[in-house]
């Protein structure tokens, strides 16, 4: 084996991790925000190394791969059934004598030890991922280990799914055995590797701190769910009065639906601030009043998220000069609307719309300080 086998599916790994990092942002995001109202840096690094990790650990078992007509003129057998028959295989091709050291080291060269290490090395990691970011139990480990090998494993024995005519590896029980002994290592010397880490108590205590402030990510992933649930919502509108004449405000009745009703009948909540945790108040964290949330969100909704939805039905019954008067005042109040999100008139950042309703973004969050009695997450 050479240092090229693993830098290829290493590379590749690096190449493929930050599209697969993006699918997983948004829904880590949500779940962050939702639990603990905010993402120490470090609990960020441990998930998107865990990513990598597995990433890395796939491309692995893998790689490189041969073309489809090498692979069709294979004639091998592709299981090995027997378990520990890497033992009898190290002691039938290698010479060991007391006497002669040279010969213990020897071993470290042969190609079944490598193949040992590497699927002793290639979970390791996972066991500590899973006892110190997941939090789980030895038993728990095992389980988890031995389904991830058996899913290395069928990879290989499927020609990856299909794609080639049989197996170019070999589905070999004993690499599951070796898999999970890996995870059990992991497991153990886990202490070893985290001793100078925070427990995972103290980044979710620090999360459940930092949580109950309002940041400008937290209102963006709440705005970027709203956006999905809004599209929802008009589709069902443009289907329910398609053919009809109410079918041009199709999109502003679903404005009015989601960012006026619904907050009324949750408790000022649309369904993106409902997962991260964030609620409407006034200005100086009393109740807001009904006229005061809708007068916020009709700002919001109207003049600064969609105001196309209106300009263009009065288009067709104003000047033409009155309309890009219009619109040049509504894009001054965009920029307006954003710089005032950066001058410090309050003690948390606001919006020129939540100035003028008199609101603001509180979170929900409770302030929780989590059991440090358990080491690891």
């Amino acid at each position: 084996m050479t240092v090229e086998i693993y830098k290829i599916p290493i590379e590749f790994a690096f190449i493929i991790f930050p599209f697969v990092a993006f699918l997983f942002t948004l829904p880590f995001l949500i779940y962050g925000y939702h639990k603990y109202g905010a993402i120490p840096f470090l609990k960020s690094f441990f998930f998107y190394s865990f990513i990598l990790y597995l990433l890395t650990a796939y491309f692995m078992i893998i790689m490189p791969l041969p073309t489809i007509e090498e692979v069709a003129n294979y004639h091998g057998k592709t299981t090995q059934l027997i378990p520990f028959q890497f033992i009898s295989d190290i002691k039938s091709t290698i010479n060991v004598h007391i006497k002669d050291w040279s010969s213990f080291l020897s071993i470290l060269n042969h190609a079944t030890i490598y193949t040992v290490l590497f699927n002793l090395l290639l979970t390791l990691p996972f066991g500590i991922y899973l006892r110190y970011f997941f939090n789980k139990k030895l038993s728990q480990v095992i389980a988890y280990t031995f389904i991830l090998s058996l899913f290395f494993e069928l990879t290989q024995l499927s020609g990856l799914y299909g794609i080639y005519p049989r197996a170019y590896r070999l589905f070999d029980i004993d690499d599951l055995i070796i898999n999970t002994f890996g995870g059990i290592v992991g497991y153990v010397v886990t202490p070893l590797f985290v001793h100078f880490l925070p427990t995972k108590q103290e980044l979710n205590n620090i999360g459940y701190i930092k949580g109950k402030k309002v940041r400008f990510l937290r209102r963006t992933v709440a705005l970027l769910i709203d956006l999905v649930f809004l599209s929802i919502f008009s589709f069902l509108f443009k289907i329910i009065l398609y053919n009809t004449d109410y079918y041009k405000y199709y999109f502003i009745l679903a404005i009015i639906l989601y960012y006026l009703i619904i907050p009324i009948l949750n408790s000022t909540k649309t369904f993106g601030k409902s997962l991260v945790k964030l609620e409407i108040v006034g200005i100086y964290n009393e109740n807001v009043k009904v006229y005061q949330l809708c007068f916020r969100n009709f700002l919001l909704s109207f003049i600064i998220l969609f105001p196309f939805t209106w300009l263009e039905i009065i288009k067709n019954f104003i000047p033409t000069s009155i309309f890009y008067i219009t619109v040049f005042v509504i894009l001054l109040i965009e920029l307006i609307n954003i710089f005032f999100y950066f001058i410090p008139l309050y003690k948390e950042k606001l919006f020129l719309y939540e100035i003028i309703s008199k609101t603001k973004n509180k979170s929900s969050i409770p302030y929780i300080v989590e059991d440090k009695s358990n080491e690891y997450m």
